[in-house]
């Protein structure tokens, strides 16, 4: 499997984790309805399907790189869909985490 198919997999699964957090929040926090929490629960379960399809075998080095994609997909979720307006920190730490996402995945092993 290609870099470029596991980074498109992780985008994938960042869209349906954090889409579904936010639709839970929107269906509790926000008054919604339960309805929009269902679908978010559905859209986390999702997200579990498409973690398992990257190529590496290891659980919690998937678990852990992804824990980059979705710091900073959650920052990018929250300008588009909340207008929410990171600072430079915001945007320095994301680049930190999708640093250590490559470092993790993408780094060359024996």
């Amino acid at each position: 499997m290609s870099v470029a198919k596991s980074i498109l997999l992780f985008a994938v699964a960042a869209l349906f984790e954090i889409g579904g957090a936010w639709l839970v929040w929107q269906g509790v926090r926000e008054h919604r309805g339960w309805l929009w929490a269902g679908f978010g629960v559905i859209a986390l379960g999702v997200y579990g399907f498409v973690a398992t399809l990257q190529p590496d075998a290891n659980f919690g080095r998937i678990l852990a790189a992804y824990g980059g994609v979705f710091v900073a997909g959650s920052l990018a979720w929250g300008m588009v869909m909340d207008g929410f307006r990171p600072d430079r920190w915001d945007y320095t730490g994301a680049a930190i985490c999708l640093l250590g996402v490559g470092v993790i995945m993408y780094a060359p092993r024996s």
